[in-house]
């Protein structure tokens, strides 16, 4: 017996510890478990967690440290906890996991996940392959990270989960518990009520500060951010609230993705309001400045400001949609292709985009040149009217008859066309009168200083008035008169109230209006002798010789 003894020790120490069940308490796993390689442990635990299903997630973990008659109750209680601990503070990227069944070259024992700080020190967590009969063996989280469990749910897990009802934590849909779904909507709204009271607290606040100096431009800009302030209070909120619902990675990658978005939607919509705010505060500004002193240097910076503020807009919208699209990993994967070919992708979109790019280039000279401006009063394409919009690609011209002629920006670069509008605002104008040899043109030239100084106040500004004869026809006499007015816009107006003026002055001396003379010829009568009877009617006329 005592030759035996050592014998039965010696065999029990070199006994492969396959021949001992893994977790017998839990029964034979189902035929989905598959603990071939690390890499089908960690999904395969995920896969079955996120499902619910932790009765068969159990099967993942170490537990003979547990009695075996307790195995199948807390095991899956376990494979619960280590589902929230794992998603919270280890997102194990699957593409670092050994899908060797060796395992890890440099330790095939083992094959670390990662390291979650727990206390004062660090708590590994790690799978290690176990001997089991009838296979090469099977891996599952190791013992030492079974036991670690409840020490990193304490320290990581929802502070309230164990004071909530038992059937919020039984079933999962869509990898989601019933109480995460109640969070999550209970966020959702608790973020949209507080953003809501915030921005108007914030706004208040603003407000009151704002009142304290002596421009109106700070009050407008606070103004301006009422809407917009929402948002980033809003993803504030959300991205705090979801942390406590230790979500999955998949929909706590999306309520952050979610959160980013709105915080830039909320810059570029204020960014918006604010450009809005600067130039109609800076349009203002000048105009009560400089309307009077010089109308048109007011007109072009208008114009200016018009053009520039359409500019950022439009970067502002590049920014932000760039902004949006990069946080998608497709998005990051396609712009890096492009820098790797920017010579061909530059040539390309060049070559695409070059109207686009020269008529943007075309907004920004005319911004800077300045051939024409808002307000201005232009002939184009035979066309008269006022410049009454200017975008980054065409102006609108506003026709005297109410019709709008949209005429690309470039044409005002690269074409001639008139601008009454351009260097000083007085403009002279002329009507032209056709009257007869007869006319009394010093009594014409006292009526049109009579018409200018008692029928034209507000049209004529007294710079220039002139009747002259311009022409001598064969029977008439072409008579212009010259005037002048401050504005281009009041020139079309003068000279038809003095053409109107000088025709009733003609009218009412009938001798001078333009008419034909004609004169009879008489027969002539030879020398010495008689004239000739006339002949009886109806007599044809002798022939000639």
């Amino acid at each position: 017996m005592r030759r035996s003894l050592p014998l039965l020790l010696w065999t029990l120490l070199i006994a492969p510890p396959a021949a001992l069940a893994l977790n017998p308490g839990l029964g034979e796993p189902p035929a989905s478990v598959d603990r071939s390689t690390p890499y089908a442990t960690v999904t395969g635990f995920s896969a079955a967690a996120h499902l619910g299903d932790y009765a068969r997630a159990a099967h993942y973990l170490d537990l003979d440290a547990l009695p075996a008659a307790e195995q199948s109750t807390e095991g899956p209680r376990l494979a619960r906890r280590l589902k929230f601990v794992l998603d919270r503070k280890l997102r194990v990227g699957l593409e670092t996991v050994s899908k060797d069944p060796a395992g890890d070259p440099t330790d095939p024992r083992f094959d670390l996940l990662g390291a979650i700080p727990l206390g004062s020190s660090t708590q590994a967590v790690q799978l290690r392959r176990v001997p089991v009969a009838g296979s090469a063996g099977a891996w599952v989280f190791t013992e030492d990270t079974v036991k670690a469990i409840d020490a990193l749910y304490d320290a990581y897990g929802p502070p309230f989960g164990e004071h909530l009802p038992s059937v919020l934590f039984r079933t999962t849909v869509l990898e989601l518990e019933p109480w995460q779904w109640l969070g999550l909507a209970v966020v959702l709204v608790g973020a949209f009520v507080l953003a809501h009271l915030l921005e108007r607290i914030a706004i208040a606040i603003a407000l009151r500060l704002a009142r304290l100096t002596r421009f109106t431009w700070d009050d407008a800009v606070v103004a301006a951010g009422r809407g917009p302030l929402k948002l980033p209070f809003f993803a504030l909120l959300l991205a705090i609230g979801t942390r406590f619902l230790l979500l999955p990675p998949v929909y706590q990658g999306g309520s952050d993705l979610l959160s980013r978005s709105l915080t830039i939607l909320a810059v570029a919509w204020f960014a918006l309001r604010f450009l809005k705010v600067s130039a109609e505060y800076v349009q203002t500004r000048v105009s009560d400045e400089s309307a009077v002193k010089d109308p048109g240097r007011a007109r072009g910076l208008r114009t200016q400001i018009t053009v520039l503020r359409h500019v950022f807009e439009a970067a502002i919208y590049l920014v932000g949609a760039a902004l949006l699209l990069m946080q998608f990993e497709v998005v990051r994967n396609v712009g890096v292709s492009l820098l790797a070919s920017a010579g061909l992708a530059g040539l390309v979109l060049g070559l695409a985009a070059q109207k686009s790019i020269a008529t943007l280039l075309a907004g920004i000279q005319l911004t800077v040149t300045q051939p024409v401006r808002l307000g201005d009063s232009v002939v184009i394409e035979g066309e008269f009217g006022t410049v009454e919009e200017i975008t980054l690609s065409y102006v609108v011209i506003r026709i005297w008859d109410e019709r709008r002629l949209v005429v690309p920006i470039t044409q005002f670069l690269d074409k001639p066309f008139q601008n009454w509008s351009k260097g000083s605002p007085g403009m002279l104008g002329t009507v032209n009168l056709q009257v007869d040899f007869q006319a009394d043109i010093e009594a014409l030239r006292r009526e049109l200083r009579r018409i200018l100084q008692e029928e034209a106040k507000g049209l004529w500004d007294g710079r220039a008035q002139s009747l002259v004869v311009t022409e001598a026809l064969d029977r008439t006499l072409t008579v212009r008169a010259l005037v002048s007015t401050a504005q281009a816009g009041n020139n079309f107006d003068l000279r038809c109230l003095v053409r109107e003026r000088l025709v009733a002055f003609v009218q009412r001396h009938p001798h001078w209006l333009p008419f034909t003379r004609t004169e009879g010829r008489q027969a002539v009568v030879p020398a010495g002798g008689s004239a000739p009877a006339p002949a009886a009617p109806g007599t044809p006329a002798p022939p000639r010789s």
